[in-house]
């Protein structure tokens, strides 16, 4: 009988050992952070749930624990995501700082810090506009020529804005990162819609890409909104 339950109890330990892990290890030079805690959640069951917290303490946080598969995750600070991150083997390195934050450490999240940085890139070419604006009037240009050309600069940005969007899901539809910036997009509309980046995204997806619960959720709740509004305009 000892035996019997000396066996059990190896195979248990063993079973638990041999479950995948997380780890994050964090660290911010935002001075107006310390102290604050910090929350990782995931989507599920149609919501973001916390399934670990972390407060900042010298500069420093960190994250781990038990997970069953490579999970798209984001670390929020009250309701706000402060960074994405994917949660798979390895450790994964969080960077906090005034100008940026992203993940790195893994195949997945060094992936995504690409995305990132590429994106803040554009989104700070766009800020540039407006300070250019200033300097075009201080130098007496009229302002409809200021404004004919900013216009255009603006349009190229946004435009190459959403190829590389675009681009990155399809690059990663068979992965979580696809899903998880198609949720990051999303989330940036006020309600669920079908534009024409959002139905080239799904036009092309693939079937683990367009299974995703929250890409389901997304697009069952963004046509139910397209078909009201068109009942709408034909009133």
């Amino acid at each position: 009988m000892r035996r019997i339950l000396f066996f059990l109890t190896f195979i248990c330990l063993l079973l638990t050992s041999c479950k995948e892990q997380y780890k994050i290890s964090g660290s911010s030079s935002v001075q107006m952070l310390e102290g604050k805690t910090l929350y990782l959640k995931v989507f599920d069951e149609g919501k973001m749930q916390t399934v670990d917290s972390a407060t900042i303490a010298h500069g420093r946080f960190t994250m781990d624990g038990p997970m069953d598969s490579v999970t798209m995750a984001c670390i929020f600070m009250d309701e706000t995501c402060v960074v994405p991150v994917v949660l798979e083997t390895g450790t994964v390195v969080v960077k906090l700082n005034e100008e940026h934050q992203y993940p790195s450490g893994t195949p997945l999240n060094d992936s995504l810090n690409v995305f990132i940085h590429e994106k803040s890139e554009l989104e700070s070419m766009m800020e540039e506009l407006s300070r250019r604006e200033s300097r075009m009037i201080m130098d007496g240009m009229e302002h409809d020529s200021i404004l004919k050309i900013l216009n255009a600069e603006a349009d190229n940005i946004n435009a190459e804005t959403d190829r590389l969007i675009t681009s990155f899901i399809s690059r990663n539809y068979d992965n979580v990162l696809g899903a998880g910036v198609f949720m990051i997009l999303t989330n940036n509309f006020p309600y669920p819609i079908l534009n024409t980046q959002i139905e080239t995204v799904l036009g092309m997806g693939t079937p683990y890409f367009l299974d995703n619960p929250y890409v389901k959720e997304y697009v069952k709740i963004a046509t139910e909104n397209m078909e009201k509004l068109r009942e709408q305009e034909q009133q």
